[in-house]
């Protein structure tokens, strides 16, 4: 590779930092013409994946787990240039959005849709894999204070732990593409364009190509209930049909929350209760990003 043909942005304490080796490795193999930059803080991919555009590069990598690879989407999104590409090497501790793309089977390169989240007060985001809202955000919440687990052990004893302090089913509004508004007791939403949210599969059919939205929105399911769905999330995804269970496809969705909101991007925390978000609108971006699958050796 040339010079300006590939720039990684790694995450030094990737996968609970159990990436360290696999990462040398792929530096060793890549040789010095790839540039590596690593991140600093929360935060920091942003700004080196829209300074990587601005320097000219014309693949740009986040190597690390779903947070990094979020980081950098967004400043390539920001960056606005459609032209450069997108990569991931994943070595995180969930990966939910290298899984969905599904690296070892897919083109060379194809384009993919992306997600974005707006506030009323005009705050942004942009998301690759998946968006969840209420309970869902709690558990992304309570895996950040949970150290040395990786993958759905992680985020099962989050959701364990979410389940026993953040339990609520506040009334929601929701308004899907031109439906009528609905309002109802929510114990959780997630938009997803790849199939996985925190090592479950919540999607399984969900293609991140197709120019649509996966949904599910749970109701007032019981701590019983949840406890009981919990291991066939790790495999299958939710009931095709139960009671208190919605799932379809959209590509706009708007919600209004009786109670301040939590949200997460990919995993990385969106809006927390303290910052008084009552309302989201959530709207896909059909084949907004250029993907390149990356040869490891």
């Amino acid at each position: 590779m040339q010079s300006r043909d590939l720039c990684v942005i790694f995450n030094p304490a990737a996968g609970k930092n159990r990436g360290r080796a696999r990462l040398a490795q792929i530096r060793k193999n890549w040789g010095p013409h790839v540039a590596f930059r690593p991140t600093e803080h929360t935060g920091h991919a942003v700004d080196l994946a829209q300074q990587a555009v601005a320097e000219g590069f014309s693949v740009v990598a986040a190597a690390g787990g779903d947070g990094t690879a979020h980081e950098v989407l967004n400043g390539l999104m920001r960056a606005g240039n459609p032209d450069v590409r997108y990569a991931i090497v994943p070595i995180g501790s969930a990966n939910d959005y290298a899984f969905s793309l599904g690296l070892d089977d897919s083109p060379p390169e194809r384009r993919v849709d992306v997600g974005i989240v707006r506030t009323p007060c005009g705050k942004l985001e942009y998301f690759g894999c998946c968006l969840g809202i209420g309970f869902n955000g709690f558990v992304t919440w309570e895996a950040r204070r949970i150290q040395r687990l990786q993958g759905v052990f992680l985020y099962g004893l989050a959701a364990i732990r979410a389940m026993y302090y953040h339990y609520s089913v506040p009334q929601m509004t929701l308004r899907i593409d031109d439906e009528a508004a609905w309002t109802v007791p929510t114990l959780l939403f997630t938009a997803l364009i790849g199939k996985r949210e925190g090592g479950f599969v919540l999607a399984p059919k969900a293609e991140v190509d197709d120019g649509l939205i996966d949904f599910v929105h749970a109701a007032d399911l019981s701590r019983w209930e949840i406890l009981k769905f919990l291991p066939r999330l790790a495999l299958l995804g939710p009931p095709e049909e139960y009671p208190k269970v919605r799932q379809g496809q959209c590509r706009r969705v708007r919600i209004a929350s009786a109670t301040p909101l939590i949200a997460h991007t990919d995993g990385e925390l969106f809006c927390l209760p303290g910052e008084g978000v009552h309302e989201l609108e959530i709207e896909l971006l059909p084949a907004a990003l250029r993907v390149r699958s990356l040869a490891m050796s």
